[in-house]
């Protein structure tokens, strides 16, 4: 097995311990290369004052979490979703982000309506497409386990997010509309070799973490890369064997854990579980 792509800190994995700022500066002090901001965090300190900072160290900007969160009850809210991810890709294109990952909504409040929310993401990613086409900024749909299709994501696997693309006309080549591939939400997928297969150049993201057994949470109980059930090197050359090339980001939302942790040792368990068990 190859040695695993360059770490990139998804800022949520220290959310609860540092600003974005005192990110940017944990990962040029522990040599981790590549950093993926919220944009809550990226709002507290403003989108200039992170792209300055992030190039004068020299980070990748591997994502920016996050975009999506469609549906909507009625036209206004759906309208009101087109122009935050307008924003969020405006923001993407500052940082010089290879992705924009999107999150992309469950259900309206009220709603049972499952095939209707789907259809309504795919309205709303079509209509921010040309603009991030002309940002050069990749949409990255990422697929989420399906304990989430009611409240945070109604797309679940690799295959209904390639089902998007493919009807927006993204083709097995296309850089700009593609998947983010989440360990968390897809390792239980029997088709996920086959849709990664199917995904091919379009996977734009590759995120790692590891499922815990029991979770006590199934928000903000991941866990550590080799603390769960997960085979993430099968996975990681499922990606690879596609011609992924770029780096594993490392999310990790843990309240009863890591969040209590101090911040660099968290950023020091990240860097070693990444060289022994991604």
């Amino acid at each position: 097995m190859t040695k695993p792509g360059p770490l990139s800190l998804n800022t949520a994995t220290v959310k609860e311990q540092w600003s974005l700022q005192q990110c940017i500066e944990g990962c040029a002090r522990h040599g981790i290369t590549g950093i993926s901001p919220w944009r809550d965090k990226l709002a507290e300190y403003t989108t200039a004052k992170a792209a300055k900072h992030i190039r004068e160290v020299g980070l990748t900007v591997t994502g920016l979490c996050r975009g999506g969160m469609f549906p909507a009850a009625d036209a206004a809210g759906r309208q009101a979703a087109i122009e935050d991810n307008k924003r969020a890709i405006d923001d993407a294109a500052a940082l010089n982000a290879q992705c924009l990952v999107l999150v992309v909504g469950g259900m309206p409040s009220g709603s049972r309506d499952l095939a209707g929310a789907r259809s309504q993401v795919q309205d709303g990613i079509a209509a921010v497409l040309e603009h991030a086409r002309a940002a050069n900024v990749p949409l990255a749909i990422e697929p989420l386990h399906p304990m989430y299709a009611a409240d945070r994501a109604c797309v679940n696997t690799v295959a209904q997010a390639l089902d998007i693309c493919d009807a927006l006309g993204s083709g097995p080549n296309d850089r700009h509309l593609g998947v983010a591939v989440d360990v968390y939400h897809v390792w239980w997928d029997p088709t996920l070799a086959a849709q990664i297969r199917r995904a091919n150049k379009r996977v734009l993201a590759f995120h790692v973490c590891d499922w815990l057994v029991p979770t006590t949470d199934l928000l903000l109980d991941r866990g550590m890369m080799g603390d769960g059930v997960i085979d993430i090197p099968s996975i990681r050359a499922m990606v690879e064997g596609v011609g992924y090339d770029g780096f594993c980001e490392v999310e990790i939302m843990s309240t009863g854990n890591w969040w209590k942790k101090d911040a660099d040792a968290v950023l020091k368990t990240c860097i070693e579980r990444h060289a022994t068990v991604v």
